[in-house]
């Protein structure tokens, strides 16, 4: 390829980024020693994590993994089939709760944190309070859910401030759209979900007139496929009129949401990750996040985003500071992770958002997709570990880790209502084991732990401490090598992936291996990357691989001579290039 290719086809330039590590984690199967695990038991037999089980010290270890963010997820009430009513908590029918401890994002009373997760359940929200205060000695910040699309069929708030109204409280239910309502109706109609609508009751769910579900299904008639445990928010939309907006007066729902975010706001925490992000209006972000980050200037706020024509919007327009990159970046590198794409496929992925790169969330694995180790993504933790390392180098971007991932957890259980479907639960009362082995009842080490968990956490917690670490891959720009080393006869660009990461007088040489197989490839760098990069050429280099601490051998580092690099299977380095003395 001729000297003149386009250079934004080649360099992300990304100075001066705010490069952070995540750590999802829910408190429901975090610390829960029970080993019982009976599909669809209750939290009285398959007991429940709990705010007081994440310590100081399991705090410490995480964030000596690398991690600067914690993401909370299932902080708020949501609906669930325990009965909590005897400490004034409503209880919900049986029929509209998916799974005994029901999905996080059907929350049921937003002013409330679930209960589930209180040892002692009066006293629930100072148990919060406590957690995120011991998330930020332990030098991490804190994230949690904020659910704007849609909320619990039973939604009803038992803890809302004084004078605040319920969402629908004052809605005129004989419209199925009108600007102020919070909910959308169908009226004139019951509610006639199809599924089994008596459950565990004495008598059916009733509701009337029926609600569109959160999916937008503007019918009385939700399937078993739908989101029928949840009801759709109104922020202004008519989406059975057209789409029109109805923005002025400010709807209702926009001030409700305010308040809210401005309630946890207020605990001390430092972010949001937003639900669905993009089925709710981009106007209605673009007003509320400012007004939050006029009394909190230090909030950040995440877009669980999956639509790439709308991401420049979201960012732009409705001012979030991070999208989440799955349609991109995550689905390319599981199908090379996967064998049924070429890792040239990464060049392509972020050159599409390379404007907005460092506004990009970078993950393997979350709460919604499969685990890297089940049977239905690569059946082995250590397949993926070429796409991490990209996932955490690539770019400035922000990476996320789910708990369990470091441990190639393989969500190989059927626990209940999540079945087998190689993913973690967030619907039933459960232990993962391999978080329990690591948990180790508080000890929070590798004692039970296998060889291969050790090691594969060990991995993580080098990857994710030198990608904080280092300031070429922290705020440097990357330099793609892969389009002078397509047709190169010594380098698989269909299972092999370079780059270079630079920042002043620091150089990284990035390279990775997604083949079953070890290989020794030599990586043409072009004079186009010493001239642009400022580098000085036909010099005699030493490189350590900052992943193992192994120096490699010295070699000349030359557009005239590619650099020799040895890989095992399923492994990269990444190469801190010194001049020799």
């Amino acid at each position: 390829m001729s000297l003149d290719v386009n250079l934004m086809a080649l360099v992300s330039k990304n100075s001066m980024s705010s490069k952070f590590i995540i750590y999802q984690l829910l408190p429901r199967l975090f610390g829960n020693t029970t080993h019982v695990n009976l599909p669809n038991g209750s939290i009285d037999i398959n007991g429940c994590g709990k705010f007081n089980a994440i310590t100081a010290k399991a705090l410490k270890s995480i964030q000596e993994l690398g991690v600067t963010h914690v993401w909370y997820t299932g902080v708020i009430e949501h609906a669930t089939q325990t009965d909590y009513s005897e400490f004034g908590i409503r209880k919900g029918h049986s029929a509209i709760v998916k799974g005994k401890a029901g999905s996080p994002y059907a929350i049921k009373d937003y002013y409330d944190v679930d209960p589930d997760l209180a040892t002692n359940v009066p006293t629930r929200m100072q148990e919060f309070e406590a957690l995120v205060e011991r998330t930020h000695k332990a030098g991490m910040k804190v994230l949690i859910d904020f659910v704007p699309n849609h909320v619990a069929r039973q939604y009803a708030s038992d803890a809302k401030p004084a004078g605040v109204a319920d969402l629908g409280e004052n809605d005129n239910t004989n419209h199925a759209f009108n600007p102020q309502n919070n909910f959308y109706y169908i009226p004139n109609q019951f509610f006639a979900g199809q599924f089994n609508l008596l459950k565990d009751e004495k008598a059916p769910y009733h509701e009337y007139p029926a609600k569109a579900s959160g999916n937008d299904v503007f019918s009385a008639h939700p399937t078993v496929s739908d989101w029928y445990e949840t009801v759709k928010l109104n922020y202004g939309v008519d989406y059975q009129g057209g789409h029109t907006r109805h923005f002025v007066p400010v709807p209702d729902t926009w001030t409700k949401m305010l308040d809210i975010l401005l309630f946890w706001a207020g605990k001390q925490i430092d972010g949001f990750r937003c639900d669905m992000a993009e089925m709710v209006p981009v106007e209605f972000w673009s007003w509320v996040i400012p007004k939050v980050k006029e009394q909190f200037p230090h909030i950040i706020f995440i877009a669980e985003a999956y639509n790439p024509a709308v991401y420049r919007s979201y960012i732009d327009f409705g001012h979030f500071d991070y999208l989440y990159d799955k349609v991109g970046m995550y689905d390319t590198l599981r199908n090379i992770t996967c064998g049924n794409e070429s890792a040239r496929r990464i060049s392509v992925m972020w050159q599409r958002v390379n404007d907005i790169l460092p506004k990009m969330l970078f993950f393997l694995e979350n709460h919604d997709e499969q685990r890297i180790a089940s049977r239905f993504f690569a059946g082995d933790a250590r397949k993926a570990l070429p796409a991490m390392i990209v996932t955490a180098t690539l770019s400035t971007s922000v990476v996320m880790v789910y708990a369990g991932q470091e441990l190639g957890e393989p969500a190989a259980d059927a626990e209940g209502f999540s079945g087998d479907d190689g993913r973690t639960t967030i619907f039933d009362y459960w232990s993962v084991d391999s978080l329990r082995r690591w948990y180790n009842k508080g000890k929070c080490g590798g004692a039970h732990l296998t060889t291969e968990q050790q090691e594969l956490r060990a991995f993580y917690q080098q990857l994710l401490n030198v990608s904080l670490q280092e300031k070429a891959i922290r705020e440097g720009e990357m330099f793609d090598l892969m389009y002078v080393n397509c047709s190169n006869p010594r380098f698989n660009s269909d299972r092999q992936f370079a780059y270079l990461r630079k920042a002043g007088d620091e150089l990284l040489l990035i390279c990775v291996n997604f083949a079953d197989t070890a290989a020794e490839v030599a990586v043409i760098i072009p004079k186009h990357a010493f001239d642009y990069l400022g580098l000085q050429e036909n010099m005699q280099v030493g490189a350590v691989d900052l992943l193992s601490g192994v120096v490699e051998p010295e070699q000349q580092f030359s557009s005239e001579h590619p650099y020799v690099i040895k890989l095992e299977k399923y492994s990269g380095k990444i190469l801190k290039i010194q001049e020799s003395d």
